[in-house]
């Protein structure tokens, strides 16, 4: 049996927000302090910190889950196969459909059932159900996927992970420049066309990391509405990351029996370019080596932090050869891994 990803889609929004395009935002701190700097001196600093230049927003007539329908019609085509025969449909995401201009996130039905609703699937043996994970959401998916599959309950899954944090985020937190919207999607199947999953982890950490991502309120203590926003303990959330993540990495690979010097690409949560890197170098760096050059791809400079969305997303856009000096091949090694809310961290080791 050979269980891996017959196909693949994304949506990404036709918003593009620069980073310019908050320099007259009033941020302050986590007290409502104004800074002692001016927004020029912080989107500066951003900008070398995480690598963003820009990112997509969704228009304000969509949702996240027609995102993830955007995502599952291409990865559904890519593949070839009929709807009806889906299985599961797995949509991984945070905050549920918020509606532009709204603060409420909207869970029922599931997403996943509006997508199959929107898919047209015929078949009630198609299950569909959310999947809460933090970021590592479409990782998850994908693992609890290739276990339906092995198990015998499912021939084929669709895992989507889509989110619109840009309905959820404060403008008056300097964070909000991070968070971007996205989709991808990809079937899972036993299939000849189809990669290999090699191996696969998974941890989460609840004692004093469990609030290290959390729903807070505005940083404007001026503000009387109730509204809650995305928050983060980003320092906390760098060393939790750098500490965790390059282990769960080793893990999966050393399970994996194959060699550190064949894995080709490392897809890696879209959160924080120095982060990733960070992590990446000392992955390698277990092993007593140096990162290799062009190992890992990244979509954040343009894309921003799309969530659950980015490994997906990323993934498509190297395999479709959208990003520049970045290709894979059919037998290629890779890694996928993230790390977010909860704490999750997550890995695959898998076979294209």
């Amino acid at each position: 049996m050979s269980i891996g990803i017959s196909g693949t889609g994304c949506y990404i929004p036709s918003i593009t927000t620069q980073n310019k395009d908050f320099e007259q935002h009033n941020f302050l701190t986590s007290e409502g302090i104004p800074f002692a700097y001016n927004n020029q001196v912080i989107i500066e600093k951003f900008k070398a910190i995480t690598g963003i230049d820009e990112r997509r927003y969704a228009q304000k007539k969509f949702n996240t889950s027609d995102l993830g329908f955007f995502a599952a019609r291409d990865a559904i085509e890519d593949a070839g196969i009929d709807p009806e025969e889906l299985d599961y449909i797995i949509f991984a995401h945070n905050f549920g459909d918020v509606s532009y201009g709204k603060s409420q996130g909207d869970t029922v039905p599931s997403l996943a059932t509006r997508v199959k609703h929107h898919l047209k699937i015929k078949n009630p043996n198609c299950v569909a159900y959310d999947m809460l994970f933090g970021c590592p959401g479409w990782i998850e998916g994908v693992i609890q996927a290739n276990a339906f599959i092995k198990s015998g309950i499912a021939k084929k899954c669709l895992v989507i992970g889509a989110e619109t944090l840009s309905r959820v985020i404060d403008q008056h937190d300097r964070d909000s420049m991070i968070y971007s919207d996205g989709a991808g999607a990809c079937i899972i199947e036993d299939s000849v066309n189809s990669g290999e999953i090699l191996a696969h982890t998974s941890a989460t950490y609840t004692n004093e990391e469990a609030y290290y991502l959390f729903f807070g309120e505005s940083h404007n203590k001026s503000c009387t509405c109730e509204t809650q926003y995305i928050k983060m303990y980003g320092r906390k959330i760098y060393e939790f990351a750098l500490n965790h993540v390059p282990i769960a990495m080793r893990k999966c690979l050393d399970q994996s029996g194959i060699p550190i010097g064949d894995v080709k690409k490392i897809f890696i949560h879209q959160a924080n370019e120095k982060m990733d890197e960070a992590i990446v170098k000392r992955f390698y760096k277990s092993y007593n080596l140096k990162m290799p050059e062009g190992v890992m791809p990244m979509n954040i400079h343009k894309m921003g932090n799309s969530s659950v969305a980015t490994v997906p997303t990323l993934f498509h856009m190297v395999k479709t050869g959208k990003i520049e000096n970045q290709q894979i091949e059919k037998g290629d090694v890779v890694i996928f891994a993230s790390v977010g809310a909860g704490m999750n961290i997550n890995a695959i080791v898998y076979r294209c």
